[in-house]
């Protein structure tokens, strides 16, 4: 068969092309970011497209979105008081309060608050019906936290009130008070939002397990003298795995000998692997001696269940430095050839993947070239050693010394993944001159897969010639 036919043979084999779940590394500031945005309770901050042409207040509500629409607040909150004091029927009017209410809390003085809790209570007691009587509460919510925040007492309390509150298992409406009232407490300052978020913590049914896995990430933003202890206590004794692991997570912050104590202590003995997991990375974050040295012992100890090990195996990767490079590498020659640890091996490879710089590349390529070692195994070296960059020229000086063909294959696809020139040259090469046909057809078929208007040109050139 020309070679041309290839291209256009429909029994193209795709490489095989291997891949790892390898877990990412949690960026902290994400985190953070997701949890302040599970606290923030949605409210509608635009009010919908007028709907009533015929209405006498239609004309004030749409020039009341456009000043919204254009955060002119305080126009708006003119326009939408209109509605109410001059066209009391009027479709919009039981709404109206609402939207007056949102614009004076945008402007945000003092004053501009406390009338927009009067707007509110008045829309509740004049349209309790109305489409926005809810959000209205969760709006109220806010208000007392901004006032809280400028020190005004009785919006403390208020918002006391709606984050202790206990109930069995709240309605979604109350729960999403709660939430907004948990939220106001982010803008309160440390004396006076810990106590609420105590009291929340105190709580042990299974329907305040969200509320408290919140007071958990409040508490982690308000350093006090209490806050390790607190965590801990909330690690050792809250009923719900899922508060116990946030509480956990947020020890990674605490920069402390107790709380390094502790996070060995559940790294090393809790009989909740995923508790384990959570405690090693940890761990990981303080960056300290002390932890990297107790993550080698986890990762290396046939005692530790293998989940356990894999991530401590996995966070070493993430810390680069000589004495964790030497330390994997050396566990992968201690590890055993059986399949539980088969896939230890493999994350020992992912993770020196991850330290570039420290004597890797040379090693992974001596771990694809030793037969001693499982096809699969060295299938995976091949791929961790271009997830480490090794350069072009040294995967192409790889390639006539393999000789077994899935792994030919699987250098194929890591050649097509570099960004070298050689690498792309040597794609050529074999496309056009490997006397074993079915490595033409890997080769063709991944140049295929290149955005280069040289190799499209080389392409088209095989397809002429023959």
């Amino acid at each position: 068969m020309h070679i041309r036919h290839l291209l256009f043979a429909s029994a193209i084999a795709l490489p095989t092309v291997f891949s790892m779940a390898a877990p990412q590394r949690a960026a902290q500031a994400s985190y953070r970011a997701h949890q302040d945005a599970q606290l923030l309770t949605a409210i509608p901050d635009m009010p919908p497209v007028a709907w009533a042409d015929d209405d006498p207040a239609d004309s004030l509500y749409r020039a009341g979105r456009a000043a919204i629409t254009n955060s002119d607040f305080r126009k708006a909150a003119a326009l939408f008081a209109e509605i109410g004091r001059r066209y009391p029927k009027s479709a919009y009017a039981p709404d109206a309060p609402y939207w007056r209410a949102f614009a004076l809390y945008r402007i945000g003085g003092e004053d501009e608050l406390r009338e927009a809790l009067s707007e509110i209570d008045s829309q509740q007691q004049h349209f309790p019906k109305a489409k926005t009587v809810a959000d209205g509460k969760t709006l109220a919510v806010r208000i007392n936290g901004a006032l809280a925040k400028m020190g005004n007492e009785g919006a403390a309390v208020e918002i006391t009130k709606r984050a202790a509150k206990g109930v069995d298992c709240p309605r979604e409406g109350d729960d999403d008070m709660r939430m907004a009232a948990m939220n106001a407490l982010l803008q309160m300052d440390a004396q006076n939002a810990l106590p609420i978020i105590k009291e929340v913590l105190r709580k042990r049914d299974a329907c305040s397990s969200a509320l408290r896995e919140k007071a958990v990430f409040l508490l982690s933003q308000k350093q006090t003298p209490e806050t390790e202890d607190l965590l801990i206590d909330v690690e050792r004794n809250d009923p719900s795995a899922s508060v116990r692991e946030q509480a956990v997570f947020w020890l990674s912050q605490v920069h402390t000998e107790k709380a390094a104590s502790a996070l060995e202590e559940i790294a090393t003995t809790s009989k909740d692997n995923a508790l384990r997991e959570k405690a090693i990375f940890a761990l990981s974050e303080q960056g300290s001696p002390r932890a990297a040295s107790l993550l080698r012992r986890i990762a290396e100890s046939d005692e530790s269940p293998s989940s356990v090990r894999e991530q401590a195996i996995f966070w070493l990767g993430q810390r680069k430095s000589a004495e964790n490079a030497d330390f994997l590498r050396s566990l992968f020659g201690k590890l055993g050839k059986g399949e539980r640890n088969e896939e230890l091996r493999k994350k020992v490879l992912f993770s020196l993947s991850q330290m570039r710089g420290v004597g890797n590349d040379k090693w992974l390529l001596d771990i694809a070239l030793d037969k001693s070692n499982s096809e699969e195994m060295r299938g995976h070296a091949l791929w961790t050693a271009g997830q480490a960059g090794v350069s072009g020229t040294e995967l192409v000086s790889l390639y006539n010394r393999l000789t077994d063909a899935p792994l030919k294959e699987k250098l194929i696809w890591v050649l097509s993944e570099s960004r070298d020139r050689v690498a792309s040259d040597k794609l050529v090469e074999i496309a056009q001159k490997d006397p074993d046909r079915e490595m033409r057809k890997k080769a063709i078929f991944w140049l295929g897969q290149k955005n280069d208007p040289r190799i499209r040109q080389i392409l088209m050139d095989i397809i002429k010639g023959d």
